[in-house]
């Protein structure tokens, strides 16, 4: 059953969502041995990989790490690329870790996506940390979302929509920088993690949300497919909850 937490503010809603992450990845190193994780990024993610990356006592050097996503043809300079982010906020605070699989959008797209389905079909995924989208996609399916496919990365197209979310956050100059095309997890592999943990701060995302938790199943509301996860927490702040029907 879908768990909500609702906080005061962003930072608060980071602290629980990363304490919360640490304290699955420290339970499965010790079950297993290691553990894989998918990380997400944006802004929605500041504060919960910046609560996760001060637990000194996880073992990173037996911690495996995929990305949920990456533009087309975006060069790993660009203050918008995800491996650029992932690599500033959090590879080189918790290094070494045991591996890391960073999608590399300046690749040819095709091929990157066999090299990384044949990657992540040999470490099950124990904990993700997502997002939602403006417009509640999950990852970078944008509805309508494929919920079929069983292809665990696949080439996407970027709606308007999450074009503009992208631009008004200040990652783009201008709308036609933002690239059309990503890398992005699907959907059911997402949803083949044992743990999800979906931050999502801000006034601006607050129908997403409201979406994603009271509408029916549906790939016109794509992260509403998070309600059929037995482990997914919604980490909300005030802002983000502000349109649910009952606020906790």
């Amino acid at each position: 059953m879908l768990k909500l937490d609702i906080s005061d503010n962003a930072e608060q809603l980071g602290t629980k969502a990363g304490t919360l992450a640490a304290k699955k990845i420290k339970e499965t190193i010790k079950e297993k041995g290691f553990a894989n994780i998918i990380l997400a990024t944006g802004a929605s993610q500041f504060e919960t990989l910046r609560q996760l990356v001060t637990d000194k006592d996880i073992d990173w050097s037996r911690v495996s790490m995929f990305h949920l996503d990456e533009y087309i043809g975006l060069p790993v300079t660009h203050k918008a690329s995800f491996r650029k982010y992932l690599t500033e906020r959090f590879i080189q605070k918790v290094s070494p870790l045991k591996a890391v699989y960073l999608i590399d959008g300046e690749k040819d797209p095709a091929a990157e996506c066999n090299r990384l389905n044949t990657i992540i079909s040999q470490h099950p995924v124990d904990v993700a940390l997502v997002g939602i989208g403006e417009n509640g996609h999950l990852a970078f399916n944008d509805p309508p979302a494929d919920f079929k496919t069983d292809i665990p990365y696949i080439i996407v197209e970027l709606d308007e929509p999450c074009r503009t979310q992208q631009l008004n956050e200040g990652w783009f100059k201008t709308f036609d920088e933002v690239p059309k095309q990503a890398i992005s997890m699907s959907v059911k592999q997402i949803l083949k993690s044992g743990v999800i943990i979906c931050s999502v701060p801000d006034q601006r995302k607050a129908v997403a949300v409201k979406n994603s938790i009271e509408q029916d199943i549906s790939h016109l509301f794509p992260a509403s497919i998070l309600q059929s996860h037995p482990g997914c927490t919604f980490f909300l702040d005030q802002q983000s909850a502000s349109l649910l029907s009952q606020n906790p």
